[in-house]
């Protein structure tokens, strides 16, 4: 938890500095290195309670709007409008009625968890002799630990969010190759119907010369025949010895 100890550290230090904070700061504060994270937790990006009412969550956001608005900000737009845009997912998500109960759930279920830790903390302590008294015990050591909690809850669920919808696109993927293989198959067997049928009429002409020359070859063959062509008769050979005479 050491990253996140810090980070809370100076968050809150410069907090304590000024209550509003300057555009620069509000900046700062909102795109903060591993912002990707940090930010997921809309209380935090607003800077109210998570059990603040909607319409006073609506008030913290004009000001804080105001301050870091691209329009206010020319020097520094850029930074401004991402600030921006992450302020005004943060209000999104608190104005819609299921998102913030989820959102309010987290803190639920960290409390949950962290009473478990402080418990076994307590545990620990007795065990090693000491008088059972542990950081959390302190206003602001249960704050930071909340928060520690909270922010990795928040983080978790993003993670698995991520990977539900790349698991999503890839199960669609999977399906428009499938329909694209089946619709280039189509187009093969459509392409190959049509050169059948369009060669039929040529196959049928083949075959009809060929049957039409066999046909005439018979025929002529039967012509010489019809014609009384016949072969050559063999003659018989004769004896050239004279016949004797009787005296």
């Amino acid at each position: 938890m050491g990253d996140f100890d810090q980070f809370y550290s100076d968050l809150k230090q410069t907090e304590k500095k000024d209550s509003t904070l300057t555009s620069k700061q509000q900046m700062d504060r909102l795109l903060r290195p591993g912002s990707t994270y940090l930010n997921l937790n809309p209380f935090e990006v607003l800077q109210i309670d998570p059990e603040t009412d909607v319409a006073t969550a609506r008030k913290k956001y004009r000001q804080v709007s105001l301050l870091i608005h691209p329009d206010r900000n020319l020097e520094e737009s850029e930074r401004a409008k991402k600030a921006f845009e992450i302020l005004k997912k943060a209000i999104e998500q608190v104005e819609d009625p299921d998102e913030l109960s989820r959102c309010r759930d987290m803190y639920v279920e960290g409390r949950a968890r962290l009473a478990i830790i402080m418990s076994e903390k307590r545990r620990k302590q007795k065990r090693d002799g000491k008088n059972g008294t542990i950081e959390e015990d302190s206003p602001e050591g249960y704050n930071k630990a909340l928060w520690v909690i909270v922010t990795k809850m928040f983080a978790d669920r993003e993670k698995k969010r991520r990977t539900l919808e790349d698991r999503a696109n890839e199960e669609k993927k999977r399906v428009a190759d499938e329909k694209v293989a089946a619709a280039e198959k189509r187009k093969l067997e459509d392409e190959y119907q049509k050169n059948y049928e369009e060669s039929r009429d040529e196959r049928r002409g083949s075959w009809r010369d060929f049957v039409s020359k066999k046909a005439k070859k018979e025929k002529k063959g039967q012509s010489f025949a019809g014609a009384g062509f016949r072969p050559p008769k063999t003659k018989l050979e004769t004896s050239s010895t004279p016949t004797s005479t009787k005296k």
